[in-house]
């Protein structure tokens, strides 16, 4: 017997993740980039800040994405002097991403905005259970 949408598991999540986007969206506004810009800005700056100098491949790989989609979105980070694209030395074939220093100053700051959003949405789940459940979820075979 089909569950009623109320108690659907996946529809539920359905929801929840459509009004956390809503948030995250919010939040980043005011910052002008979107949340997959942001989710790529942010996992270059965070290589960058490890001493990695990544390819579009291996930020698409950190973020999630879709390579082809992430080529897209980095694409209009360069253009908005975010993101920079460098000659890779060991193959001229393949671009490094580094952040600019428009970039690195407004990753930071955009992480922590989208970190209070996380905080106001996720902060009303009750138990220390949903980080250990998101990384299940999320990673399964970890």
């Amino acid at each position: 017997m089909p569950l009623s949408p109320g108690e659907s598991p996946g529809f539920l999540l359905w929801h929840a993740t459509l009004r956390w986007q809503r948030e995250v969206a919010a939040a980043l506004s005011p910052y002008g980039i979107t949340h997959v810009q942001f989710v790529l800005l942010a996992c270059t700056w965070w290589l960058n800040k490890e001493g990695e100098h990544p390819n579009q491949l291996a930020v698409a790989r950190q973020a999630g994405t879709d390579v082809k989609m992430a080529s897209q979105v980095i694409r209009a980070l360069e253009v908005k002097g975010l993101i920079e694209r460098e000659v890779d030395p060991a193959d001229t074939r393949s671009k490094r991403l580094r952040v600019t220093d428009a970039g690195a100053e407004l990753a930071p700051r955009a992480i922590a905005a989208v970190e209070d959003a996380d905080e106001r949405f996720f902060g009303q789940a009750s138990g220390g259970d949903l980080i250990p459940l998101l990384k299940r979820l999320a990673h399964p075979a970890d």
